[in-house]
């Protein structure tokens, strides 16, 4: 099993940038990737983006491909999501998630508000 605590969500204004943390615990030699998901109120979550453990490769949803970084630090237990030119429909609860053997592990989310 893998568990995932998120952190670093929180009011930011147009423009602006924010950094989400994901620390990862337990079994993460057994990682194939990791990612973000959002979901805004009323709507479905949505894949945001990964990084494979392989070799650190990164995809991105083309709503924030340009904005947004995924990386992971070099213990390769927490990965980041380094947010910049944030716009309000940015607005969402943001999931970590980790794909461990196929099966799907989440965080328990953290709410990005942008707003001015």
């Amino acid at each position: 099993q893998v568990q995932l605590v998120e952190s670093g969500g929180g009011l930011v204004q147009p423009g602006g940038s924010l950094r989400l943390s994901c620390a990862a615990s337990g079994r993460t030699f057994s990682i194939y990737e990791m990612g973000w998901f959002r979901q805004a109120p009323g709507r479905e979550r949505d894949w945001v983006g990964r990084i494979l453990w392989s070799d650190d490769s990164t995809d991105y949803a083309d709503s924030v491909k340009g904005r947004f970084t995924i990386s992971r630090d070099n213990s390769k237990t927490t990965v980041y999501l380094q947010m910049n030119s944030l716009k309000p429909e940015d607005t969402a609860v943001y999931y970590c998630n980790a794909v461990v053997r196929a099966r799907n592990y989440w965080g328990q989310g953290t709410q990005v508000t942008v707003s001015s």
